[in-house]
């Protein structure tokens, strides 16, 4: 028999899941539901301090609710909050990273946390992949599996890649996985096939600056088209290849940046370490304000991206090496170190390294705020107090939460 209750929702928990106790006093997870409800819900998962349940029907909903854009949601894994209004999902992302730092972090004092709207709540993603399913079709995830479904539409993606991509098709059964989208300056856009056969494509668009290369265990090959793309930011132009990371949200890449420069004081004589710099989105616009900029980043291919994009200074260097080891093996004596990790953050020895720098500033620009709170506990214990943190919406409808954070030595 399906074991079926009553809960009241409390709050949003990192992940997407709303957050509420079952009458037996036990914490459950409950996907698609919103602070304030009363919902009825199925328990599909339990344990003996926490349980999981599917949501059944919403008998008291909250003023937040709003009807969902897109038929998908609810099956596919990459929107969360399409059910909640944009002011109330920029408050409970606000509320989640400060819970965050308080649990994980153990911070006792928090400075207010300043919210950067997304100008764009939709159509804001200028790169977006596909799961291909086995009838060649495109498709994303369904949440919480590794199986995908027939996509048929999506309202995150830029409005000139939701134009192109319903006119790919894919012959099935030639070893891809995945294809993503990527598009760039001047209706320009990269088709980038995840494989290791040659793909059979069949589509024709016409007026369309387009390349298409693929990427297998032997490295990156060019069917058509140029090698890389032109992405800009700030009336800057970053050349980005197929396997660099860049930021997906044009308009809130350039509002950190603009962020970043209005916050910190750069002198013509400080030295400034860029650690994860990737193609040198915040190198560009530090480099020409102070003496020294050091990057420091491992892909081979973001390394070949960040030479070309700071080509013009003469007062850069890069270190491709993992970051720990350049910063245990050499002292930079810097005045600032500005940190952009990937999800998985700092860990304990690139965080102890960064201490060891005695940077009088930290910048750490964060995509998870699990690992900044892991991770900034660790600078406090180094010596550094949290002065000041900004959450830019990166990421419109779903969980994911984007943040600055500044880091004075006490």
């Amino acid at each position: 028999m399906e074991n079926v209750t009553e809960v009241r929702i409390d709050r949003l928990a990192y992940g997407g899941d709303a957050i509420g106790k079952l009458p037996d006093g036990r914490v459950v997870f409950i996907p698609y539901a919103l602070p304030g409800e009363r919902v009825r819900v199925s328990l599909v998962d339990e344990k003996p301090h926490l349980v999981r349940a599917k949501l059944l029907e919403v008998i008291e909903p909250s003023d937040e609710r709003i009807s969902p854009r897109c038929p998908h949601f609810g099956l596919c894994g990459g929107c969360h909050y399409q059910h909640m209004k944009y002011p109330a999902q920029l408050k409970s992302k606000a509320h989640i990273l400060q819970e965050q730092l308080e649990r994980i972090g153990h911070f006792k004092e928090i400075p207010p946390i300043r919210i950067g709207a997304s100008p764009e709540e939709w159509y804001y993603r200028n790169h977006i992949q596909f799961h291909l399913t086995h009838t060649g079709e495109l498709g994303f995830q369904i949440a919480r599996t590794n199986q995908s479904f027939p996509v048929r539409e999506c309202h995150l993606p830029e409005k000139l890649i939701n134009q192109i991509w319903p006119q790919i098709e894919i012959e099935p059964h030639l070893g891809f996985d995945r294809i993503s989208l990527r598009s760039g300056m001047d209706g320009e856009l990269m088709l980038i096939l995840e494989g290791s056969n040659p793909p059979v494509l069949d589509f024709s668009i016409e007026n369309l600056t387009l390349s298409v290369v693929q990427v297998g265990p032997f490295g990156t090959a060019v069917l058509e088209g140029s090698d890389h793309i032109l992405i800009e930011i700030s009336g800057k132009r970053f050349k980005v290849s197929p396997t660099s990371f860049f930021q997906v949200n044009k308009s809130q890449a350039s509002a950190i940046v603009k962020h970043c420069l209005d916050l910190l004081t750069l002198t013509p004589n400080m030295t400034v370490l860029d650690v994860y710099a990737g193609v040198g989105l915040f190198s560009a616009f530090i480099a020409p304000k102070v003496k020294r900029l050091v990057g420091i980043e491992l892909s081979p291919e973001a390394c070949e991206d960040f030479i070309n994009n700071l080509d013009e200074f003469d007062n850069v260097d890069l270190y491709e090496a993992p970051a720990d080891q350049v910063l245990s093996s050499v002292q930079f004596k810097p005045d600032l170190i500005l940190i952009d990790p990937p999800r998985a953050g700092l860990g304990k020895q690139t965080a102890q390294a960064v201490v060891a720098q005695g940077a009088e500033h930290l910048v750490y620009i964060s995509c998870d705020p699990a690992t900044l709170a892991r991770d900034g506990r660790l600078l406090m214990m180094g010596g550094y107090a949290l002065i000041e943190i900004h959450l830019f919406d990166m990421f419109p409808q779903t969980y994911h939460i984007e943040s600055l954070s500044v880091w004075k030595k006490k």
